[in-house]
């Protein structure tokens, strides 16, 4: 009986731990260069693909912020609800989730992107890059 209940807790325990090994959920988005925060981003799953989109902007004097330096179709929209990941998918055998990009709306450039899971979940690394040129941030988990 002990084992039984030592299993069935195993089991629940690690099934929990990989739910939140994911970058579904929300979360709280950290300058690279000024340590601060910037935004919080949804990242959301439909069919084993994930995207993201800007659900609030700290910084108040940036909320009416258009992406003036975007050359795709997001150009000139207002960053506060613009998806900014697309087309994310978890990564055969591995323990992160790329093949999709990300937007900087600072300079309108999109990237190949790659995120990792850490900490059980509660952050998020975010590496975008172009070729063999890369900058990361640690997102935090807000929900």
């Amino acid at each position: 009986m002990k084992k039984t209940l030592l299993a069935l807790t195993l089991a629940t325990t690690g099934a929990l731990a990989f739910a939140q090994a994911t970058p579904a959920g929300l979360w709280k988005t950290i300058d690279d260069e000024t340590k601060t925060e910037k935004s919080f981003v949804r990242i959301t799953e439909t069919g084993g693909v994930f995207s993201g989109k800007i659900e609030k902007i700290v910084d108040p004097a940036k909320q009416e912020q258009k992406c003036d330096k975007c050359s795709d179709a997001r150009k000139d929209q207002r960053v506060l609800g613009m998806t900014i990941v697309e087309g994310v998918r978890k990564s055969d055998g591995d323990a992160y989730f790329d093949g999709g990009t990300i937007l900087d709306p600072n300079n309108g450039k999109v990237y190949k992107v790659r995120m990792t899971p850490k900490d059980g979940g509660k952050t998020l690394e975010v590496r975008g890059f172009i070729g063999p040129f890369y900058r990361n941030q640690t997102w935090l988990r807000v929900e």
